[in-house]
């Protein structure tokens, strides 16, 4: 494999001139942090509160966001379109960092699909390796949906997850929804808790240098209950590191495109036989292109967060047919078919719009993940340094995602008023005292140029949400935080530029956690449990009315609060 490169907008080497704007943006923000030119090569970085100092506050290091898309499909699954090449440029051409490619779990992917995508995706690095690509799979959970399985690059990559993919899959069991299998429902939720630890024995053996799990549209069948949710996360809790905030799909209900029960996310499902009774009737659309589960203030996602333990939410394209496109799939060769061969033949132009819902990977829906990068080159044996950065990122939870090309950069810190430091940031834990006074810190860089859609993003506030943290629940379907709720909102309407947002926090007699949402202010309206709790959240939209365009949201994942002797 080729030397890993920092990204074009990062490396000093590469003029200015020969970036785009959101490129030069970017830049902008390192240079800000003081880890552009100079600082980037000694590798200067603040040093990070370690996991078990118990002194009051803590610092981050300064972090540059790469921006990915975990979820993917290429013809190397049964039900999409695209090359690996097609979906590989598009993800160049809207501006990803890393791109992890989920191929669906199949018999012929398993035995031919998943070593032919390797060796594409072994050229493509050695290629481009300002890219990150990452080989995964979407696994079938018994009992359950689906999860993003992908692994570090290295020998032994694509046979873990073909040995997983054997020995897992529901689908490939008949664990599933609509399966044979499906009704046993006791031994199919206890052969995902065993498929995640044989994952995470994997990486603690060193057979593969990382692996991370995250449950995919959770909401979309109900079939994902909470009791499930923290099974897994409990199973490997440093693998299975969290959910898609917002599901793929996003372009399903565009007026006109594909129908007037359309809803943004395909999410147009009703309760069935496997769906979990908990969840009520409004849990299955998206509100504002989001997942009941994560855009309820004080629903299931709160709900895990206020336990104190981290939860991560994504987003992603789920690319399989997009929106407007013009390819078709291309004609199968006789006597071939998906089981006998792993891989749709090439799509063919047919120069007509033809059916679809999504976006290409980073054309719409975007997760930034926060990385050292003085750390970020290749620094010796295993996986490129690159992709652990990615992964440990994203297991370290410093990540936030956004649509439409919402905000260019999002900085989110948190510190003792008395405390010298930048603070901690997305992900981490502060521990204060009781009464102590804090302030969250909020810099946003506002879109610096037309989205791929033709629009100039304008982001209009930003909102605070608050949460106590109570640790364990007694009842693990529980999917209600009462005491989170929308503390501060700032109106931004008009502001452009790079600006900071410092909003005073002040420490009770309890740990809690705070995160940030925000949006483009098109539409709101009461949160899911009234407005005491949320008086201006995301709202589903008019069935086939959706325009994801003009409904757009940034999430930011928590960061922790420790008061002491709470």
């Amino acid at each position: 494999m080729a030397e890993q490169q920092l990204p074009a907008w990062a490396d000093p080497s590469v003029p200015a001139a020969a970036l785009d704007a959101q490129g030069v943006s970017r830049r902008g923000l390192l240079r800000r942090a003081g880890l552009f030119g100079a600082a980037l090569a000694l590798g200067s970085a603040t040093p990070a509160l370690a996991a078990d100092d118990r002194r009051l506050g803590g610092n981050d290091p300064h972090l540059a966001y790469l921006v990915g898309d975990h979820h993917i499909h290429s013809v190397y699954s049964h039900d999409a379109k695209y090359t690996f090449s097609q979906l590989a440029a598009a993800g160049a051409k809207y501006g990803l960092d890393w791109m992890v490619f989920t191929e669906h779990s199949n018999f012929g992917h398993a035995r031919y699909g998943a070593p032919l995508e390797h060796e594409e995706i072994l050229r493509a690095r050695a290629e481009n390796p300002r890219q990150l690509i990452f080989q995964g799979l979407e696994w079938y959970i018994p009992a359950a949906e689906h999860c993003t399985v992908f692994v570090a690059p290295g020998p032994h990559e694509v046979d873990v997850l073909t040995r997983f993919e054997s020995a897992f899959d529901g689908k490939l069991l008949g664990y599933t929804e609509g399966s044979a299998g499906a009704a046993d429902t006791a031994r199919n939720e206890a052969h995902a808790v065993k498929a995640l630890q044989w994952l995470a024995e994997q990486r603690r053996t060193g057979y593969v240098d990382d692996v991370l799990v995250l449950a995919n549209h959770p909401m979309r069948l109900g079939i994902d209950s909470p009791h499930e949710m923290r099974n897994w996360r409990d199973a490997a809790p440093e693998i299975m590191i969290g959910m898609e905030g917002a599901p793929g799909a996003q372009g399903a209900a565009i007026p006109g495109w594909r129908g007037s029960t359309s809803i943004r996310g395909e999410y147009e499902n009703k309760p069935s036989a496997q769906s979990w009774a908990g969840y009520p009737a409004d849990a299955y659309p998206t509100y504002g292109g989001f997942d009941w589960a994560t855009a309820t203030v004080g629903g299931l996602w709160d709900s895990m967060l206020a336990e104190g333990r981290l939860f991560s939410v994504t987003t992603n394209s789920d690319a399989h047919r997009i929106v407007f496109d013009t390819w078709r799939n291309g004609d199968w060769p006789a006597g071939q078919n998906f089981d006998n061969t792993g891989k749709l033949p090439d799509p063919v132009d047919t120069g007509s719009p033809q059916p679809g819902s999504d976006f290409w990977p980073g054309q719409f829906s975007r997760t930034h993940v926060g990385v050292t990068l003085p750390h970020y080159l290749n620094g010796g044996g295993g996986a490129p340094i690159g992709y652990r950065a990615v992964m440990a990122g994203l297991r370290a939870g410093r990540v936030w995602l956004d649509h439409g090309h919402l905000l260019d950069g999002l900085d989110v810190r948190l510190k003792r008023d008395c405390d010298d430091g930048p603070g901690v940031t997305l992900g981490s834990r502060l521990r204060v005292r009781e009464g102590d006074k804090l302030t969250l810190t909020v810099t946003v860089t506002t879109a610096s140029r037309p989205n791929p859609h033709g629009l100039l993003p304008e982001l209009a506030h930003v909102d605070v949400i608050r949460g106590a943290v109570r640790g364990p629940v007694a009842d693990r379907d529980s999917w209600r935080a009462p005491d989170t709720r929308v503390v501060h909102t700032t109106d931004v309407t008009g502001r452009t530029g790079t600006y900071t947002l410092r909003i005073p926090v002040t420490a009770g007699d309890e740990s809690f956690y705070l995160r940030l949402r925000g949006s483009d202010g098109n539409r709101h309206g009461t949160g899911y449990l009234g407005a005491s709790v949320d008086p201006h959240g995301p709202i589903p939209h008019e069935p086939g009315n959706g325009d994801p365009w003009a409904d757009t949201w940034f999430y930011a994942n928590p960061i922790f609060v420790d008061v002491k002797g709470s």
